[in-house]
């Protein structure tokens, strides 16, 4: 009966014993199959991914070929672009260089240039020369009203400005020479010869010589003193256009120490506002300047 039991008993280990190896050996089975599996996928997905990855790097590269291409385009319209646009800058400066040129050159040709000449002793205006066209100075600035005061007309506005300018600062100027022709200056200067000799020489140029014919050129003087001029330089005049004059054009032509004539304080001429204000801000001399100089500011003459 022992025996029995005893039989029983290790036959249940038996059989325990080989269902657990078995159950282990199936597991065992089941982990080396699903590795196998996991391998095999995992392989595939390797190489799944080295060939997107090769792909995608094909695309890349193709990609960066294409964006080079595009750069390289855009580099050489660039450059085209430029050089089109320097030449193009280029002919319109070209074009707005010859514009200002054919304006100056017209300008130019509508000024007469003996207007800014040196006359006193130095260039000489022949018996035919006329300012182009005249106008008579308003009466109430003259010395004379009953007497016609002749200016170059396109000076006029600038003298009438300065003498209303002059007005309202309670300065009675007062014209009392202005536009002389070749024959009057002749006359006049006969006059004085007869009067004062060589000595005349001193303070009245020789017909052809004087800034009068050029019909831009005025003596002043004021009511108090009348046409003796020798006392127009102690005049509030004077010390008014000293001040003032170059705003309008206007500068005096012979001060003092100057070597052609005695010093003509009444003597007043238009030069032009850029040239007077120049002489004005240098303390300068229209005679003191070379000619060529002066001849720069022909064309901002009637500026």
């Amino acid at each position: 009966m022992k025996k029995n039991k005893l039989h029983i008993f290790l036959l249940i280990i038996l059989i325990i014993s080989v269902g657990t190896i078995g159950y282990f050996g199936y597991q065992n089975y089941q982990l080396k199959k699903n590795k196998l599996v996991l391998e095999s996928e995992l392989s595939k997905t390797r190489a799944d991914f080295d060939s997107t990855t090769k792909n995608l790097k094909l695309v890349i590269d193709s990609v960066q070929q294409e964006l080079m291409t595009a750069k390289t385009e855009r580099d050489d319209f660039e450059q085209k672009y430029n050089e089109e646009k320097n030449r193009m800058d280029s002919f319109s400066s070209q074009i707005e260089g010859i514009q200002g040129t054919v304006g100056i050159l017209e300008k130019l040709s509508q000024t007469d240039p003996e207007l800014l000449k040196k006359y006193s002793k130095v260039y000489f205006l022949n018996e035919n020369y006329i300012p182009k066209e005249f106008i008579k100075i308003e009466p109430k600035y003259t010395f004379d009203p009953t007497k016609d005061y002749l200016v170059y007309s396109k000076i006029w506005q600038f003298l009438q400005d300065m003498l209303i300018a002059a007005e309202n600062a309670n300065i009675h100027i007062r014209v009392t020479s202005a536009y002389r022709s070749f024959g009057t200056q002749s006359g006049l200067k006969s006059s004085y010869t007869m009067t004062y000799g060589s000595g005349a020489n001193k303070f009245i140029a020789d017909q052809g010589y004087s800034e009068h014919q050029l019909g831009t050129t005025l003596d002043f003087t004021m009511s108090e003193i009348g046409a003796t001029y020798l006392n127009f330089e102690k005049t509030p005049a004077y010390q008014w256009l000293l001040e003032n004059a170059y705003k309008y054009g206007f500068i005096l032509s012979y001060p003092k120490n100057n070597k052609y004539y005695q010093f003509e304080p009444w003597h007043w001429r238009f030069v032009g506002r850029s040239l007077a204000e120049k002489l004005h801000q240098e303390g300068k001399n229209f005679y003191d300047l070379d000619q060529r100089e002066i001849d720069q500011y022909l064309i901002s003459f009637f500026d």
